[in-house]
């Protein structure tokens, strides 16, 4: 493979160590291990992958026990710096109580991954301050028989460079200015984690979501619950990012995705912003979850400015 998708401004620095670990799901597709790991070597990245198709174990890509080990295996590496997860679906949950968060955190490592990984990211946050890359995984991204190079260009950007702007054109916005540091992930997840340990209080923040596979309702009483439990009114604002592949049905009588919008910006304690572009979706930002961000939105759009994050060196 000799096409990296990568714009020309962007290098990656020679040698960059990348792991792959599976904290949930196996693969579905063996092969798109192989196409993944492919692209990152002609990405210019060294690739160590802690994944055993043979290993898998049940619906997970081990044992519990093996899925954790892998973890602070790469973590301790000291040639590794980027931990990519082979794939989300679910297994996160399972060994969040057995992981060594400090050692995570001091490896410096940067831990990348999305829906299911949210909860690896905001455990970090709760417990160390650190927080990840909501980004690409293997199977899904590098792994694509027809990668996005707008995913790759974002991910690569946000690990090479110390600030970036992410400009988005969606109207029926309400107008704001406010800054606070970014956090969040798979809507499904956050909720999950409310009440424990791995659940992380911010205030004054800028709180990021998408979800895949739920209904509007269902998204709507999750949002609630975040605002119930006092989490919506610490926020300086939410971002909604890509909610599909739901279905809806004649009982929904036309309370549709919009519908709840409606309902949500009138009830919810925090401004609701839509248009981010991330999510399950090929063509997806690459969001540091603890960056410090500046959100600034009109009639025309929004434009989040993100710094002091870690990046490669």
């Amino acid at each position: 493979m000799t096409e990296t998708l990568l714009a020309p401004e962007i290098h990656v620095p020679a040698g960059t160590c990348v792991a792959i670990v599976a904290p949930g799901g196996y693969a579905p597709d063996e092969a798109a291990v192989g196409r993944g790991i492919a692209l990152l070597e002609a990405q210019g990245c060294k690739v160590k992958s802690y994944y055993d198709h043979a290993a898998r174990h049940q619906r997970f890509g081990a044992t519990d026990a093996g899925r954790a080990a892998h973890i602070q295996q790469a973590a301790a590496d000291p040639e590794v710096q980027v931990v990519i997860a082979l794939r989300g679906s679910y297994g996160m949950s399972r060994i969040l109580p057995v992981l060594n968060y400090e050692a995570l955190a001091a490896s410096g490592k940067l831990f990348v991954g999305y829906s299911d990984i949210t909860a690896l990211h905001l455990a970090l946050l709760a417990q160390t301050g650190a927080g990840g890359i909501a980004g690409p995984m293997l199977c899904s991204d590098f792994g694509a028989e027809t990668p996005s190079t707008m995913t790759m260009n974002s991910f690569w950007r946000t690990l090479t460079q110390p600030t970036q702007t992410i400009a988005v054109e969606e109207a029926g916005n309400p107008a704001l200015k406010v800054a606070g540091k970014l956090w969040g992930g798979n809507l499904a997840m956050v909720v999950h984690l409310l009440g424990t340990p791995y659940f992380p209080q911010i205030d004054g923040g800028i709180l990021f979501v998408e979800d895949v596979n739920e209904h509007p309702y269902r998204v709507e009483r999750m949002l609630l619950q975040l605002e119930h439990a006092g989490v919506l009114a610490r926020q300086k604002a939410v971002l909604l990012g890509d909610f599909s592949n739901y279905r809806l049905s004649d009982y929904d009588n036309g309370y549709n995705f919009e519908q709840m919008l409606g309902y949500a910006r009138q009830h919810l304690s925090a401004p609701l912003l839509t248009g981010l572009p991330f999510g399950h979706i090929a063509d997806r930002v690459s969001l540091p979850v603890g960056a410090h961000a500046e959100l600034e939105s009109d009639a025309r759009g929004f434009s989040l400015r993100l710094s002091g994050y870690p990046i490669l060196s």
